[in-house]
C-alpha cells in the first residue's frame, strides 16, 4: 500500500467511533480521505462533515469520495474554527469526531511544500497555501529569542540554543531559502554524538518550526474543548497524535473535561461547579499495531486517544 493511501490506525478510530447509520460525524483533519471514507461508508441517512484547511487535499478526496457524496460535506477551513462550521450547517450537536493531528503523507512526498528534511525545497509548510507566513519567514526574520522558544517548546529539541544561534548567523551571511540549507545548519550546530542518533537530526526542529507557522497546538486544547461541547451524549472524540508535546495537550484538554474538579480532597462535596463532560474511554492511548508499522513506518510514532462524552 502506497503511503498516500494509507490512513494512520484505520481500524481503531473507526471501531472507537461506534459509527451509527444515522449519525453526524465530523473528520476534522481530511487528509487523503481514508478515515472519512470508512465513515461514510457506514452512513446511510447520516452525515459526515469533512475539514481540511489543505484546498489541495480537498480536490484529493472529492476523487476517492465520489461514491459517497451523497452523505458528506466538504468544508475548506482551519478546524480551530469548528464551531462556526456546524453553526453554518444547522448543526447543534454530533455524534462523533475525529482528529487526526499529523502532516499527510503527500504533504510530505510533494517536494515544494517544504515539509520534508530529506529532499531540497523551498521552505514553506503551510497547511493552507493562503496563509502569509511561511518557515522561511520564520527562520529568516524572528529573533534568537523567539526561535529558541520555539524550538524547546514546540520541538523539544535539547539543542535549541546552538541551533537557534547557528541560524542567526548563517542569515546575517545570507537569507535560509530551502529546507537542505536548514537542515545543513541545524547539523552543523549539534555535537557529534546527536549526529548519530537513530533520528534525524533535523526531525525536531523541522517539528517545532512547521507547528509555529500553522499555529497548530494554539488550536489544538481550544478545538477539543469545543469538540466536548458539541458532542451528544455517548458522542465519541478520536484523537491521533504524533508527538509527544500533541499527546500531552490532548491528554490535558480530556483530563480537564473529565478530573477538573478544583475542590481541596478533604471536601465531602465538589463546590468549584465542576461538571463531568468527558470520560476516557482507554486509561492509556492506543498504539498502532507491528504490521501497520512495518508496512506504513510513519505510524510508528501514532498514539490514539479515545473520549466519550457523558
Amino acid at each position: 500500500m502506497e503511503y498516500g493511501h494509507y490512513s494512520v490506525m484505520l481500524n481503531e478510530c473507526i471501531d472507537s467511533l461506534n459509527v451509527k447509520p444515522d449519525g453526524i460525524y465530523v473528520d476534522a483533519t481530511l487528509g487523503m480521505g481514508g478515515h472519512s471514507y470508512e465513515i461514510a461508508r457506514r452512513l446511510n441517512t447520516g452525515r459526515l462533515i469533512s475539514i481540511d484547511r489543505d484546498i489541495k487535499a480537498l480536490e484529493r478526496a472529492v476523487m476517492r469520495l465520489e461514491p459517497l457524496m451523497d452523505r458528506i460535506t466538504l468544508v475548506h477551513a482551519n478546524f480551530r474554527d469548528l464551531s462556526d462550521i456546524l453553526n453554518d450547517l444547522g448543526i447543534d450537536k454530533v455524534d462523533g469526531m475525529l482528529f487526526d493531528l499529523g502532516v499527510s503523507s503527500p504533504q510530505l512526498d510533494e517536494t515544494e511544500r517544504g515539509f520534508s528534511y530529506m529532499t531540497d525545497a523551498p521552505l514553506d509548510m503551510r497547511m493552507d497555501q493562503s496563509d502569509s507566513v511561511t518557515a522561511a519567514d520564520i527562520v529568516n526574520d524572528w529573533s534568537y529569542d523567539r526561535l529558541k522558544r520555539i524550538l524547546y517548546d514546540f520541538g523539544e529539541e535539547r539543542y535549541a540554543p546552538r541551533i537557534a544561534e547557528a541560524i542567526v548567523r548563517n542569515r546575517e551571511n545570507k537569507r535560509i531559502e530551502t529546507t537542505l540549507q536548514l537542515v545543513d545548519i541545524i547539523k552543523s550546530a549539534m555535537p557529534g554524538q546527536a549526529l548519530r542518533e537513530a533520528q534525524h537530526p533535523a526531525k525536531r526542529s523541522f517539528q517545532a518550526i512547521r507547528i509555529a507557522v500553522n499555529e497548530e497546538l494554539e488550536a489544538v486544547s481550544e478545538v477539543l474543548s469545543t469538540a466536548a461541547d458539541r458532542l451528544k451524549p455517548s458522542g465519541r472524540l478520536a484523537v491521533i497524535s504524533f508527538h509527544s508535546l500533541e499527546d500531552r495537550i490532548v491528554k490535558n484538554a480530556i483530563a480537564s473535561r473529565e478530573n477538573g474538579c478544583t475542590c481541596p480532597r478533604d471536601f465531602p462535596i465538589c463546590v468549584c461547579g465542576f461538571v463531568q463532560t468527558l470520560r476516557s474511554v482507554n486509561k492509556k492511548p492506543l498504539l498502532p499495531a507491528e504490521a501497520e508499522v512495518k508496512e506504513n513506518p510513519r505510524s510508528r510514532s501514532a498514539k490514539l486517544r479515545i473520549a466519550e462524552r457523558v
